[in-house]
């Protein structure tokens, strides 16, 4: 199976993509993740993604398709896994279906409000030596403004500011729509309300997984 997390900035899905994980063993691919792993390990895709991203551009999708090919055929997500922040758009949504065509696949899109995103990520702040990411709203660590696991001094990121959100929120509706059709169309996409409770979120998410994953094993035992 193939889970496809969609939602804006800031709207869980990282938090949502660790449960799965963990509910279903279905790893967790971030495309972020990925590129700066590749770049640390001086690949040959790190260094051609690092030439792109030093000139100021957006890795190209044969760098970033190439990187999320080399992923999923590794025997951990022979089962499962789950896309974090990809694909951005239906031409690489046909592109990732070009790779495992046969592969079942689910979208989760989880909705939030324009006011609810823009006060969290407004009160996000983000470690910055380790990159660890806290939430004064939800997530305070043991010490104002100070990391947990290393110590280090807490940021607020420049684009986590309300005029820069709402272009980035901008931004992200006006690349999403046609995905969004597009799924729609395939009949794979199920829209979730992010409002609630983390845990609430979870359940309705695992009650669709579910769902899908058993009528998949009908269809499966009946060939």
């Amino acid at each position: 199976m193939r889970v496809i997390l969609l939602g804006p900035p800031g709207g869980g899905k990282g938090t949502q993509g660790e449960l799965i994980e963990k509910k279903y063993g279905f790893p967790k691919i971030s495309t972020g993740d990925l590129l700066r792993r590749e770049v640390q390990e001086k690949t040959t895709l790190g260094e051609m993604a690092k030439a792109e991203m030093n000139q100021g551009e957006l890795v190209n999708d044969d760098i970033v398709i190439e990187m999320i090919k080399h992923k999923i055929f590794q025997p951990d997500c022979k089962r499962g896994y789950i896309l974090d922040g990809f694909p951005r758009n239906v031409g690489q949504a046909r592109r990732l279906e070009e790779i495992e065509e046969k592969r079942q696949e689910i979208v989760i899109d989880i909705h939030l409000s324009e006011q609810t995103l823009i006060q969290r990520l407004s009160e996000r702040r983000i470690c910055s030596s380790c990159g660890a990411i806290y939430n004064l709203l939800a997530r305070n660590p043991r010490k104002e403004g100070t990391c947990d696991f290393c110590g280090s001094k807490l940021i607020q990121r420049e684009d986590d500011v309300p005029e820069v959100i709402k272009e980035r929120l901008k931004v992200y509706h006006e690349q999403t729509e046609a995905l969004i059709d597009y799924y729609s169309r395939k009949k794979v996409y199920f829209r979730i309300d992010g409002e609630g409770k983390i845990e609430t979120i979870s359940k309705n998410i695992y009650s669709i997984l579910d769902r899908e994953i058993a009528k998949s094993r009908v269809m499966e035992a009946a060939r």
